[in-house]
């Protein structure tokens, strides 16, 4: 965020009025369905991940996609949590006190509202642009909302205004507009691939579902976690959820498995929440593991009851959710769990 206008970003009226809108405003369900699309991210430190999933994901406007909010912090501080300049910006997303006082919020939970805290600043940048995109689509200008979002960002929306666009190569010694052009043009590198790099042929529900999942490829277990439409934080019980002698579960974004399931088949098929539930809603359609399918799902059980479920992705694999410490993965389907606890498969 460039340090010469960033302090009086918020002095434009319109922009204050539009933001109070957006905060109170709940999502759709198109809107939800809209940010299905964005996936996920390769290439950030895995601390940035989560954060960055989740401020997109909270965006009701699908060109805020964590591609772009990765190559914006690129630029901002090259993922320097304790970057700083010598005008007083601040963390990774390059806040100063002024506009920190107004977008900054604990997100974290950790007691402090720090723009040098990752899970802080990634929030605080995603609720701003998705506020820039928004005043960018409604301003009647002839660019990308995306440029116009990012030049607002770095040199504040009056200066959007006052050249109809991103300014000229001859503001500011061309920072904006260099700005705007190297986070274009690097947002590539950051895109997950469709379906996280994994070929799914076939049509039909399940090599859909299965695509569907795979876009979230490399995202954290999060045991609880995850929701029909988007990864999300989870929660921890007497046995699930912990890792190193913590709660995991309630700070990582993400989903369980039988939460990537129910993701995958959403909302064509509307399954239950837990794996044994889902066993049980597709147990009248059961299928030989001779005769397994791409997006068939497949279950292991202890004796004391169904504990997992994951997507049969075809050459004798499974893409599932493993377990807390773990990435959505495709593994082979013989070591993915023990092998003694498959249980069977099933075509929802």
């Amino acid at each position: 965020m460039n340090t010469i206008v960033k302090g009086v970003l918020l002095g434009v009226a319109g922009l204050v009025t539009l933001v109070m809108v957006m905060l109170v405003a709940p999502l759709s369900s198109t809107s939800a369905d809209s940010t299905d699309d964005q996936g996920g991210v390769q290439g950030v430190p895995p601390e940035y991940e989560p954060w960055i999933i989740r401020a997109a994901a909270a965006c009701q406007h699908p060109e805020l996609t964590p591609a772009l909010l990765a190559a914006q912090i690129q630029q901002e501080s090259g993922f320097r949590a304790q970057a700083g300049s010598h005008a007083g910006a601040q963390g990774p997303a390059q806040f100063v006190p002024g506009t920190w006082a107004t977008w900054g919020r604990d997100a974290d939970g950790n007691g402090r509202n720090d723009p040098h805290d990752i899970g802080d600043a990634v929030t605080a940048q995603g609720r701003l642009m998705c506020s820039l995109i928004g005043q960018a689509k409604t301003s009647r200008l002839r660019d990308d909302p995306r440029r116009l979002a990012l030049a607002g960002y770095n040199a504040g929306w009056g200066a959007v205004q006052r050249f109809g666009g991103v300014p000229p190569v001859t503001f500011a010694g061309g920072e904006t507009f260099h700005y705007v052009r190297i986070i274009m043009a690097s947002m590539k590198k950051f895109e997950a691939r469709p379906g996280g790099g994994l070929s799914v042929r076939g049509s039909g529900s399940g090599p859909d579902a299965l695509r569907r999942a795979a876009r979230y490829i490399g995202t954290p277990y999060s045991y609880g976690g995850g929701t029909p439409e988007r990864p999300g934080t989870g929660f921890c019980d007497q046995r699930n959820g912990y890792a190193n002698g913590r709660c995991a579960a309630s700070s990582t974004v993400g989903f369980d498995c039988s939460s990537l399931v129910q993701y995958g088949y959403w909302p064509s098929l509307q399954l239950p929440r837990t794996a044994a539930a889902q066993f049980s809603a597709t147990s009248d359609r059961p299928v030989a593991r001779a005769r397994l399918k791409p997006g068939d799902l497949v279950f292991w059980s202890n004796g004391s009851g169904i504990y997992h479920v994951g997507f049969y992705a075809g050459e004798g694999h499974v893409l599932h959710a493993p377990r807390t410490g773990r990435d959505v993965t495709v593994e082979p389907l013989d070591s993915a769990m023990p092998a003694a606890d498959y249980f069977g498969a099933t075509r929802p």
